[in-house]
Formats: structure tokens, sequence, C-alpha cells
């Protein structure tokens, strides 16, 4: 058995439809960098890192337990974490349903006593574009509205580094 499946690397995020991933592909060309593969671009709600297999089923009972809701995310901008040189597309007012369903998470996970190590308090919702990336150079996106529709528990393969959906909610 390989190490992924003992410790598996898991996310919770908002998983785009093809029209939004299309669109953010259409701004990943017009930025320098390593792009994201398009079937990898998604907005991270929690990093839960390496956890124990024993986790998953209350990690998925989170997952459905979440008060979520279908929301519009509105990207109007690319913006650039200099230290980790990633160029990511952006929101300038990240909506409340949003910032709501991301504390909803944390709180059901701490409550489960699975709250991530590494987890900060700052929020910041992005959908990384690319990697080896300079600040992006222009500023004239088209914006992308984006119905958030889709909360996903994600698995990041080592071995591989693709992702694997393991559980899916629809959003209404």
């Amino acid at each position: 058995m390989s190490p992924d499946a003992h410790c598996p690397r898991l996310f919770y995020a908002l998983w785009p439809n093809a029209a939004t991933r299309a669109a953010l592909a259409a701004w990943q060309a017009r930025l320098e960098g390593k792009p994201v593969r398009a079937d990898k671009l998604h907005l991270t709600l929690a990093f839960l890192g390496q956890r124990p297999a024993s986790e998953l089923p209350a990690l998925l009972g989170i997952l459905e337990d979440m008060p979520a809701h279908a929301m519009p995310l509105l990207f109007d901008h690319a913006s650039h974490f200099t230290q980790l040189a990633l160029a990511w597309a952006a929101l300038a007012r990240p909506s409340p349903a949003l910032l709501d369903l991301r504390a909803a998470c944390m709180q059901r996970l701490a409550e489960q006593g699975l709250a991530p190590h590494f987890e900060h308090d700052r929020f910041t919702p992005h959908v990384t574009l690319a990697r080896q990336a300079p600040p992006p150079a222009i500023e004239d996106f088209a914006p992308i509205a984006w119905q958030a529709d889709e909360l996903v528990l994600v698995e990041s393969l080592k071995s591989s580094g693709d992702y694997r959906i393991l559980a899916s909610r629809k959003l209404i």
C-alpha cells in the first residue's frame, strides 16, 4: 500500500464548473509562470495536510454537515503571493456567504478535533493560476462571475501531483 493511502493530503474546496475553468484558463494565458493545469483549478476553503485515513469518515461527515448554499463569486483582478511566486485570481470583495462557509468549515473541524495544524487566521480566497510567476503585468482582465455550487473533499496525490475528489456536495 502506498504512503498516500495511509496519510492522504486533503483539502476542502469549491470546485469550478467547465465555463469558470475556461474563463480562468483565458486569464492564465495572459500571465507568466508555470500555469496550473485546468483540471486542478479550485478555491481552497481549508488545507488539512496529511491526515490519518481513520479521520476520513469524520471529514466526510463534516462535508455533508456544512450549511452551504450556492454563491456568486466575482473574480475581478489577478494578484500575487510574492514569497510563494504564485499568481492568482482574486476577488475585490469576498462574499459574506464565502466567508461564512469558511468559518463554518473551520468551526466543524475544531469541534471534531481535526483543525489543521498550520492554518492561519487570515483567509485569502483565491484560485492559483500560475506557479513560479512574477507579479501580473496586466490588470485589465475581464471579470469572471462564478456561481460556486460544488463543495468537495480532495486528496492531493503526492506521487503524481494529481487531485482526486473523494466526495462532492452539490450546493443549491
